[in-house]
């Protein structure tokens, strides 16, 4: 299921699907495009290229199957499908680098001051990703933290 950690492949759109679509109707669709795209059922006179390009759509279309048919990979990819939309949608009021945020040693963390007086905290294990929305401690404004290393 290492496929699913980072969804950059969109396996509702590869079967046709919508994630409120029931496991029957995401088993019809998938039986139809798996038939479509098998190598065993393409007709002789297709170029290489195009042979290529079905043979890709059938393994995409398994991939989408075998996530999306288990309950557990799909709450899970449905999930990662919701966070990126948040992340993507997040209403951001400045974009930071790291070294303009200042290191507080006593608390390990990094601190940004606020227009309203409050603080950006940036905690020293939310340093994974290379960039992070950090939401002021007083108010609703945000930051977006760049992790330039």
């Amino acid at each position: 299921m290492a496929d699913s950690s980072c969804p950059q492949k969109d396996w509702y759109s590869i079967l046709g699907a919508r994630p409120t679509d029931d496991i029957q109707e995401l088993k019809l669709k998938y039986q139809k495009l798996i038939l479509m795209f098998h190598p065993d059922k393409q007709r002789p006179d297709v170029s290489e290229g195009e042979a290529e390009q079905h043979l890709q759509r059938f393994i995409d279309v398994d991939q989408a199957w075998k996530i999306l048919s288990n309950e557990e990979s799909r709450k899970e990819y449905n999930l990662q499908l919701r966070a990126n939309e948040l992340k993507q949608s997040w209403p951001v009021d400045a974009h930071i680098t790291l070294n303009d945020m200042n290191w507080d040693c006593d608390s390990e963390c990094y601190t940004y001051s606020c227009r309203c007086g409050g603080e950006f905290i940036l905690e020293k294990d939310d340093l994974q990703e290379m960039e992070t929305v950090v939401c002021c401690d007083s108010c609703s404004l945000s930051i977006e933290v760049k992790n330039v290393t």
